[in-house]
């Protein structure tokens, strides 16, 4: 599979946000062995399911700004534009 000159870009970055979210999955885990009160287990799988929303808002962004936008766009381009409010809807929606 070829590699994707954004992720590989943006890998420590990518990288420290997923090490991260393992820490939280193991908290989580944690939680649910020692019989944590449900309202702990729940708030902490939440933060888990926002800690990889926010990753794949992050990767669809970097995504979207690599293949969509042509760099040599005016800033106004209709395309350039319409990029531009999908990525800020991804981030309203899943963040």
């Amino acid at each position: 599979m070829p590699t994707s000159a954004h992720i590989a870009r943006e890998k420590t970055r990518l990288l420290n946000r997923l090490r991260r979210l393992r820490g939280q999955v193991e908290a989580l885990e944690r939680a649910v062995e020692s019989n944590a009160e449900c309202s702990n287990v729940l708030q902490q799988a939440t933060s888990c399911r926002g800690a990889l929303d926010g990753f794949i808002a992050e990767v669809v962004e970097d995504h979207i700004r690599e293949h969509m936008i042509d760099p040599a766009a005016p800033k106004d381009d209709p395309r350039t534009l319409a990029a531009e409010e999908l990525v800020e809807i991804i981030h309203a929606y899943v963040t």
